[in-house]
């Protein structure tokens, strides 16, 4: 086995660009504020001093460039690694995502390939208020041509990104600025992490709790304290959103027979809705109780601290629905 050293999330993805900076002289950096100051998380540090301004390039504010330099670099055979820095403004490159970049391959039947990795940070919990802390990850989900992925721990931030660097299509990247400062093993070797696998972060028997980024870190909280009650939760990081590993989500579902879906954006229509969906369509006569999902109210984050705890989910909401679907079983 090889060994490992305890990297924050920030650093384990400044890793993972740095390596394929390297290792693909066709891999290159775009975006605001990445090469003189860092990045705005510091994510980027150090990579322009390292690989120059061809390599690492600054960029005006303007989403819609940044995504449409990344397309047209991309059809010319390159593999750009575009950053936008908050998710909140992707509306201001819809076109450039939705319909260019996503369309292309199958536009050109397939004989053009588009290997983008748009970077991006979503969530709440750091003060951002309502425009710069939204999760609007399933916007993306629902486009043909477009892989998503997220991470929860600097190990599967690093691999998933290697891999969504080299795959040729385009991946969208979610990255949870709340968890730039987690801190957790990552080997000193290569390694990647194949997209489209969901990860059991932790075993359980009685419940499952499907989930992604930030919440997989509340979720855990709230199966150590439920243990406690001798509760066993089963803990799935779904980590792509799409393609979906359904196989894992079944399976878990078929042990446990009940499952709360955890999502930090808006309930109504979000993610979690699908797989509440997926397990209704699929597992249905496996499940004692209906599937519970915990999300955000339908509502801009606050900025106030107090209200924007309240208004996100976090181990204790979790832990109200996980004994819900206990006592709701026939």
């Amino acid at each position: 086995m090889s060994a490992t050293r305890d990297l924050f999330l920030s650093q384990a993805v400044n890793e993972a660009l740095d390596e394929e900076l390297a290792r693909d002289p066709k891999v290159f950096l775009l975006g605001e504020e990445i090469g003189v100051w860092g990045g705005a998380y510091n994510v980027t540090e150090g990579l322009l001093a390292k690989w120059g301004p061809d390599r690492v390039i600054d960029t005006p504010i303007s989403e819609a460039a940044i995504v449409g330099a990344a397309v047209g670099a991309s059809l010319t055979g390159t593999r750009p690694v575009p950053e936008i820095m908050y998710s909140d403004f992707l509306g201001i490159a819809m076109d450039q995502v939705v319909n260019q970049a996503a369309k292309n391959r199958y536009m050109f039947g397939g004989k053009a390939t588009l290997p983008i990795t748009l970077r991006t940070t979503f969530g709440g919990g750091t003060g951002h208020a309502g425009q710069h802390s939204q999760c609007p990850e399933v916007w993306f989900t629902n486009v043909p041509g477009l892989k998503v992925v997220t991470s929860a721990t600097p190990h599967d931030a690093k691999g998933l990104l290697k891999s969504a660097i080299r795959d040729d299509s385009v991946v969208v990247f979610f990255e949870h600025k709340a968890l730039y400062n987690q801190r957790g093993p990552v080997p000193d070797k290569e390694y990647t992490i194949p997209l489209g696998l969901a990860d059991v972060k932790r075993s359980g028997n009685d419940v499952s709790v499907l989930t992604y980024a930030r919440q997989v870190h509340n979720a855990l909280e709230a199966a150590e304290k439920l243990e406690a009650d001798g509760i066993s939760v089963e803990v799935v990081d779904l980590r792509t959103l799409f393609p979906l590993d359904v196989d894992t989500v079944l399976t878990s579902i078929a042990k446990t027979h009940r499952a709360v879906v955890v999502y930090e954006a808006v309930r109504f229509t979000g993610y979690g809705a699908e797989i509440a969906a997926l397990i209704q369509e699929h597992a249905f006569d496996e499940l004692d109780s209906p599937v519970l999902r915990v999300a955000a109210p339908h509502a801009p984050v606050p900025f106030s601290e107090p209200l924007e705890q309240a208004y996100l989910p976090n181990a204790e909401k979790i832990a109200i629905a996980v004994r819900q679907t206990l006592e709701g079983s026939r």
